[in-house]
């Protein structure tokens, strides 16, 4: 059931998730001025981006649980299109470590600055609220933490750990950073055994000194094939936005290189631009030209390939694992 909601209501909801108070501005977006303020180069918004706003009574649930437990989503911190739909199934993507992040990604619309110090309880608080909302499946994320030794790898691990402890049937799924390429990093978040272990790539190689200046194309593949190298059932996930002015070619050959490196999963979305400070839209990406990347992902051999103007990060984690494990057990059945 599709409830009725006053407008004011989804105004309120669509607002800015609550910061953090630090005593100094924060913004997010490039961090460079000449990257700030630039005109669209794609035009209006076309019709099929557009996305209407459904809430139902498992979706008030839900955020009241977050709220509730002073827990951080990146549904709200980066003003995802998707929270109605998600947060309607009860799925949701926690953001662990705080909401500031220490790097200044020109797409991002989660805070910038100076983090505040490591909750060390956080994993506990994490695992009990997961635990009452009685899911099957949750993606975990996290600001990039730059400012700690291990890039906050310690925390991730013992979330992990005590989530599993608690909710023993739940599929768990983590959107990590690169750890700045500390692939012993990587190793302990592994070790915690995740379901799945996600690093978007988020662009070209030729598009990351504008769009990601803090990160690295080749450190980025380094972490995916760490993960997809490690085996024991952890699936390797990926993704990317299009229409920062990346060309199609250079999409294929960025999907050619995942899949060289043991990628199963990939995420294609159209950029949208959270604010003026952030980079333009270069182009609209049409929702054939989405089925044809597709496509042409599979073809590759890609284990799925999830492509539309809406996808983002964790759009469909839950179903995403369901469907491979789906088609795993047919293909074994079939060769036994």
């Amino acid at each position: 059931m599709v409830m009725k909601v006053d407008p004011s209501i989804v105004k309120e909801l669509n607002a800015p998730a609550k910061r953090e108070p630090t005593g100094a501005d924060r913004v997010s977006g490039p961090a460079r001025k000449k990257l700030q303020n630039l005109p669209d180069e794609a035009g209006p918004r076309p019709k099929w981006i557009r996305k209407r706003m459904s809430m139902t009574p498992e979706f008030f649930e839900t955020r009241q649980l977050v709220h509730k437990n002073d827990l951080n989503t990146v549904c709200e911190s980066a003003a995802c299109p998707n929270i109605g739909e998600c947060w309607s199934r009860k799925a949701l993507t926690f953001m662990i470590l705080g909401n500031i992040c220490t790097r200044s990604c020109g797409f991002c619309d989660v805070q910038t600055g100076r983090p505040g110090e490591v909750d060390a309880d956080e994993p506990r608080r994490v695992a009990e609220s997961l635990a009452k909302l009685d899911l099957n499946y949750v993606v975990i994320t996290s600001v990039d933490r730059d400012d700690l030794a291990d890039g906050g790898a310690a925390i991730w691990a013992e979330t992990i750990r005590r989530t599993k402890e608690l909710c023993p049937g739940l599929g768990v799924e983590v959107l990590t950073g690169d750890f700045k390429g500390v692939l012993e990093d990587v190793d302990l978040v592994l070790e915690a055994r995740p379901d799945c272990f996600s690093h978007n790539i988020e662009t070209s190689a030729e598009m990351h000194r504008v769009v990601r200046p803090q990160a690295r194309y080749d450190r980025s593949l380094a972490v995916l094939e760490r993960s997809a190298q490690y085996g024991n059932g952890v699936l390797t996930k990926t993704g990317m936005m299009l229409g920062l002015g990346e060309t199609k070619e250079q999409v294929l050959r960025t999907m050619q290189d995942l899949v060289d490196v043991g990628v199963q999963i990939l995420n294609l979305g159209q950029y949208l631009r959270p604010s003026p400070r952030h980079l333009p839209v270069a182009r609209w990406v049409t929702p054939e030209e989405f089925d044809e990347l597709a496509a042409a992902g599979m073809e590759m051999g890609f284990e799925h390939v999830e492509a539309g103007p809406l996808v983002r990060s964790s759009y469909r984690a839950d179903l995403q694992a369901a469907e491979i494990a789906e088609k795993r057990k047919a293909k074994a059945a079939k060769n036994a």
